[in-house]
């Protein structure tokens, strides 16, 4: 057969291209098929396409009516050249001009004698294959061929049989038996005998223990046609393969002639499925389609999972939408996410759309997954970037609100319900419609950390406020109870409870009213309540302690007082009458009553006789009434019916402060005794020294023992001299030294005053003399009046020296 139709030529002019599928040796072309599919465009076409194969003995025109039915440009046998093999293995072309998109498949002639030996393995591989993946298959055979036992075609329809006898659920595929260079015998006559021809052959073939009853309907649709011959009827041959054509238009739709087909590979994933189909016939495995459609499902779906996953990763919107979550809050987060995922996941459907449905869900579910959880941390983010600036908020809301006076527990109620009211506003806006997540455990933890800010910001109120009533207690006690304690008295613990008693009561009242606006347990107030009792007592046993300590230094400074103040609280003036004994007593009782009343605490109703024991042990003055043998009352470190807790000072620590203060005020008393003594000494010392002339007799013994000294200084004229001489010595140390005046307090200390200035005196005398002895002599009589003066003024200095003595004496 040579040459080609014109319509064969004005499809071939618009581009019609083709490829070898598997070559001569059995070799799948991979790169072919691939470039081939990117160049029809069979991707796109989706389940929109089919696939026509043709088989038939060698040399019987195959690929010259293909090439007039679709418009291929399959190579045809010249016959000039001989019969021989033209087509080697599988080629595949596009049909031009038919839709849906068609392939079209040239198979290797059977019974041909280039293969020898080998034909019938790859005629029924070549078979097996075109029947895997073809919706229409064209069994050309000739026509005188029909009704005759040794036809060439009866060993082809065997083999057809045989291999669908592999498929375990083979596809419903439509077999056209074109009738090739038809007789003058109509096709009704002929088509009957040839459908008879095929069921005998279909009644032979060995058939697996499923299908012995399955009847050949359930796997071929039948279709015959006939055409004439080309070589002697060509014009007729054509318009009978136009007519044929117009069958191949929109063949998959319902009625058509693959309208019930069955199991379908989307185009997308034909290259592949043709690849393992030809791998498991090459085994010579059984191939189980619907398994393999599941294969080939999974396969390119997987890779377009893949695909669509990288590109997502990749996207530009998603990108930037990550970077500004990275950087703080977004808004719209939710809408802009599943805009950006839905744009994703359309893609994908768009794409895996005609694959087995299973798995293209399957493998949506798991690109899904992927993407969800590729943006799951971006979310995170989002829910966390939201539940921080809630915090804040509440923060700096709650804090302002106790700032402008609004009650703690009204303000964090308000505050908690506002802020978590918007952070559900603002999760729902970060909510993608693509995953169900759910923002309970973010929502908890903003609960906790709110929760946990209002703990804090109260403890820290709590303590502030218990910190202020401490420190009004502390100032309301302190310094009173203090003064209470200084000045003891049979009454300064009873007024010390009142004055603990009225002071606590006003800072707890104050107190509890204060905690009732911060919502807290009746059992942490009372609690509370307690502590600021607690403290308030505190303060006066700290304070009593403290005075305690110091209770040594209380009672010398309260003996100093009474002993050295009279009734009035003048300073005591000693005039020798005092009753000293009585005033000591006195005094010791005072400071004994002080030791006694700080002994103990006493803010309950407690009654002890604390102070008659320290009475009886340290200040009774007659200890021959007790018994020798009787045991100290003070030789203990407890006080009968005191428990320790209120014991301030124990009874031997007592008896050693009452030792050590007796020790240390002796001296005074033993000062005030001395003083006593002396006044009583100079007062008699006094009243002996105001009569100047020694008794009578003193005075007639004094005249006949002195007598014969009396005649010599009568005598001898220069004694007299110098007893004038000292005379005047004598009387200018006396006015010098002023001693009627120094030993007016006393002999004793007159005596050491005038001791001291003797000397002095003496010098200075001496100096005076010695500078009017080198002063030079007058040269009149005016000049002598000076001395005269002089001595006149000397003399009338030293006369009120006299009389100033004098009037001291007196």
């Amino acid at each position: 057969m040579v040459g080609s139709s014109a319509f064969a030529k004005k499809y071939k002019s618009e581009g019609n291209c083709s490829v070898q599928l598997i070559d001569g040796d059995g070799t799948y072309n991979v790169s072919g098929i691939d470039h081939f599919i990117k160049e029809v465009k069979l991707g796109e076409c989706g389940l929109s396409y089919a696939v026509v194969s043709i088989m038939g003995p060698q040399s019987s025109g195959k690929s010259t009516l293909l090439n007039n039915l679709f418009g291929t440009n399959f190579m045809e046998m010249d016959a000039f050249k001989g019969r021989s093999q033209t087509t080697k293995g599988i080629w595949l072309a596009r049909c031009a001009g038919i839709e849906p998109c068609t392939l079209v498949m040239d198979l290797e002639g059977t019974d041909g004698r280039e293969r020898g030996e080998d034909d019938t393995a790859f005629e029924k591989q070549s078979a097996l294959f075109a029947l895997a993946i073809s919706d229409i298959v064209l069994i050309n055979m000739w026509c005188h061929d029909i009704g005759r036992e040794q036809a060439a075609n009866k060993p082809l329809l065997k083999t057809v049989f045989q291999v669908m006898m592999r498929l375990f659920s083979p596809r419903k595929t439509t077999m056209l038996f074109v009738i090739r260079d038809k007789t003058r015998t109509p096709l009704e006559n002929l088509e009957p005998v040839l459908r008879e021809d095929i069921q005998k052959i279909w009644d032979s073939v060995p058939k697996p223990e499923a299908h012995k009853e399955t009847p050949m309907s359930d796997f071929f649709n039948v279709e015959v046609v006939a055409l004439s011959s080309y070589e002697e009827k060509e014009e007729q041959f054509k318009e009978q393969v136009a007519s044929l054509r117009q069958r191949f238009m929109h063949s998959i739709a319902p009625g058509g002639l693959a309208g019930d087909r069955r199991g379908v590979i989307p185009a997308s994933g034909f290259a592949f499925s043709a690849d393992q189909i030809w791998r498991v016939i090459k085994e010579n495995k059984d191939l189980d389609l619907p398994a393999h459609k599941v294969m080939v499902a999974t396969v390119r779906c997987e890779e377009i999972s893949n695909e669509k996953f990288a590109h997502f990763i990749t996207n530009e919107d998603w990108r930037k939408l990550d970077e500004e979550v990275q950087a703080g809050p977004v808004s719209g987060f939710g809408k802009r996410l599943t805009s950006i995922l839905g744009s994703c996941l359309s893609e994908y459907d768009g794409e895996a759309t005609f694959f087995d449905e299973g798995v293209r869900s399957s493998k949506r579910h798991q690109l899904e997954e992927k993407l969800l959880q590729l943006v799951n941390p971006a979310f995170q983010d989002v829910l966390g970037h939201i539940r921080w600036g809630m915090l804040e908020k509440f923060k700096a809301s709650f804090d302002k609100a106790l700032e402008i006076g609004e009650g703690f527990s009204s303000a964090s109620t308000t505050w908690l319900k506002a802020c978590m009211d918007q952070f559900d506003e603002e999760c729902a806006g970060a909510i993608i419609e693509q995953a169900n997540w759910d923002t309970a455990k973010v929502r908890e933890k903003l609960v906790r950390d709110i929760e946990a800010h209002v703990s804090s910001v109260r403890t820290s109120k709590l303590s502030e406020l218990t910190s202020q009533y401490e420190t009004k207690l502390h100032q309301a006690l302190s310094e009173p109870v203090e003064a209470l304690l200084e000045g003891a008295s049979d009454q300064t613990w009873t007024t010390v409870k009142k004055l603990h008693g009225r002071e606590t009561e006003t800072a707890v009242s104050g107190f509890s009213s204060a905690l009732a606006a911060f919502d807290i347990e009746e059992e942490t107030r009372e609690k509370m309540v307690k502590s600021l009792q607690e403290y308030s007592r505190g303060v006066i046993e700290s304070k009593a302690k403290e005075e305690a300590g110091r209770v040594l230094m209380r009672m010398k400074d309260r003996f100093a007082t009474i002993f050295s103040n009279d009734a009035d609280s003048m300073p005591r003036v000693w005039t020798g009458n005092e009753d000293l004994r009585a005033i000591t007593k006195a005094a010791r009782s005072a400071s004994l009553k002080l030791l006694s009343v700080m002994a103990v605490m006493r803010l309950g109703d407690e009654t002890d006789n604390i102070e008659k024991t320290l009475t009886v042990a340290l200040l009774d003055s007659t200890p021959s009434k007790k018994s020798i043998t009787a045991s100290d009352p003070l030789a203990s470190s407890t006080w009968d019916e005191i428990p320790s807790s209120r014991t301030l000072i124990t009874p031997v620590h007592c008896k050693s402060i009452w030792r050590q203060f007796k020790t240390e005020t002796e001296y005074t008393v033993t000062q005030a005794i001395s003083a006593q003594a002396w006044l009583l000494y100079s007062q008699e010392a006094n009243k002996r020294g105001s009569n100047w002339l020694p008794p009578p007799w003193a005075i007639f013994a004094l005249i006949i023992l002195g007598f014969n000294e009396f005649m010599t200084l009568l005598r001898n004229p220069l004694y007299l001299g110098v007893l004038f001489v000292g005379f005047l010595l004598l009387k200018a140390l006396w006015t010098q030294l002023d001693i009627p005046g120094e030993f007016r307090n006393g002999a004793l200390p007159g005596i050491i005053s005038i001791s001291a200035k003797f000397v002095p005196t003496i010098m200075n005398l001496v100096k005076n003399l010695a500078a009017q002895g080198e002063a030079p002599p007058a040269a009149n009589p005016e000049n002598r009046r000076p001395s005269n003066n002089t001595s006149s003024s000397a003399s009338s200095s030293d006369n009120p020296i006299e009389h100033k003595s004098a009037s001291k004496t007196d």
